[in-house]
């Protein structure tokens, strides 16, 4: 099938190359202009409605991402344009000025009239319930949970109940940025997209880039809110401490709480939001 398709934008076979390995779907570059999607399986086959649905809205709303090209709903399969270009994870030394465009970026997208039918985020755990479940489970000791109840209590007042839902990427870690020449090229892999709170959009990055993100972004009481979904996730993977070889940054099990410290440690200015 994919030489079929190469065959139809007039790319000979010899020009098409597998992309990078996703989670979702199989990727082939078609050509230096083209990226074609396909599912894995079709448990993931919904993810691509999501991104035939989201990406036009989002480039309506100004947002830098590729278009795409063809969507064929019976296979499926997704064409999209290419970016040239690689991806912020490439960059061993963040550049503050890349992450904040990424941060203007969000703010676009985020005003944008949510596509029909794009999902839902579920209801967020409680992180009291939480702790006291990790406590109960052994995972952590007394001393640690109620030091981390306190924690969600400092920041409850400024995290809200039902914050307002908007349409997200729902997973802007690096991998999914795409840069030249040190500029943002696009955001790509909208599988994820769903209406969700703002704020779970800057969890998916590591917090050592969020405060550029959110110098750009210039969103009110974002930076609680930041860490409180921070600080959930992190727990929560305690209950699931397997390695994975998965290419982004928060895979190996320890990676979000080291981050967390790391930022502490190393970001003053955040410590007076607690």
């Amino acid at each position: 099938m994919v030489e079929q398709v190469a065959a139809r934008h007039r790319v000979p076979a010899e020009k098409v190359q597998p992309g990078p390995v996703g989670g979702a779907n199989h990727v082939y570059f078609l050509g230096d202009e083209l990226v074609l999607r396909i599912p894995r399986t079709r448990r993931d086959g919904p993810r691509l409605f999501t991104e035939a649905a989201v990406i036009p809205a989002a480039r309506r709303g100004g947002v830098l991402t590729p278009a795409v090209v063809e969507f064929d709903a019976t296979v499926p399969y997704l064409v999209t344009e290419r970016v040239r270009g690689v991806d912020a994870a490439a960059h061993a030394v963040p550049n503050p000025k890349l992450f904040e465009e990424l941060g203007r970026e969000l703010a676009k997208l985020h005003q944008i009239p949510p596509p029909a039918r794009l999902p839902v985020d579920a209801a967020p755990a409680d992180p009291w319930a939480l702790v006291s479940d990790l406590r109960a489970e052994g995972l952590l000791d007394q001393d640690a949970a109620e030091w981390l109840a306190g924690w969600f209590d400092r920041l409850a007042p400024r995290v809200p109940i039902a914050p307002l839902r908007v349409a997200v990427h729902g997973d802007v870690a690096p991998q999914n940025v795409m840069v030249a020449g040190g500029s943002l090229a696009g955001l790509v892999d909208w599988g994820d997209a769903m209406l969700a709170d703002p704020a779970t959009e800057f969890a998916k990055l590591p917090l050592t880039v969020v405060p550029a993100v959110l110098q750009g972004y210039h969103g009110d009481n974002m930076p609680p809110r930041v860490l409180w979904h921070h600080l959930v996730w992190a727990l929560a993977r305690l209950r699931d401490p397997r390695p994975s070889a998965a290419r982004h940054w928060s895979a190996p099990p320890g990676s979000r709480l080291l981050g967390l410290l790391r930022f502490f440690t190393e970001t003053p200015m955040w410590r007076d939001l607690i």
